[in-house]
């Protein structure tokens, strides 16, 4: 008796991703055709919040507002770096086989460096908004 190949086992997946992108294909094209495409002024119409816009829509943004948006992610990526170590930290000595002190001090030399990026962005002003600088 021959043993199926091992190619064979990922059958399944290849007609679940087949499936999905045709269902996909399927749908959008669906809405084309059935969907109505007239365009009268009220659909051309800007609506923000049923206030009639003013001014341009590709008004400039403050540096600010690039960083504040950049430093958030930053700081989720820590999370995302501390939630794993706080769930299994009990755990550390048989999951790595070193000691809990060591995986400690090693999350803190982690949390020393997000603090000094902390210290370097509040030093830098980039969180106080009372006033512009033009050097940021």
């Amino acid at each position: 008796m021959n043993p199926i190949p091992y190619v064979w086992q990922y059958l399944p997946l290849l007609m679940q991703i087949i499936a999905a992108i045709l269902l996909g294909v399927f749908i959008i094209t669906a809405s084309w055709f059935v969907g109505r495409h007239r365009n009268t002024t009220v659909k051309l119409d800007a609506y923000e919040c049923g206030i009639q816009a003013v001014g341009d829509a590709r008004g400039r943004f403050s540096v600010r507002f690039y960083l504040v948006a950049v430093l958030f992610i930053l700081f989720d990526v820590e999370v995302v770096f501390m939630m794993p170590w706080a769930v299994v930290y009990r755990r550390l000595p048989e999951l790595t086989g070193c000691s809990r002190l060591f995986g400690f001090w090693e999350m803190l030399v982690y949390l020393g460096f997000v603090a000094v990026g902390l210290y370097y962005i509040v030093r830098k002003g980039i969180l106080n908004w009372s006033h512009d600088k033009a050097d940021l």
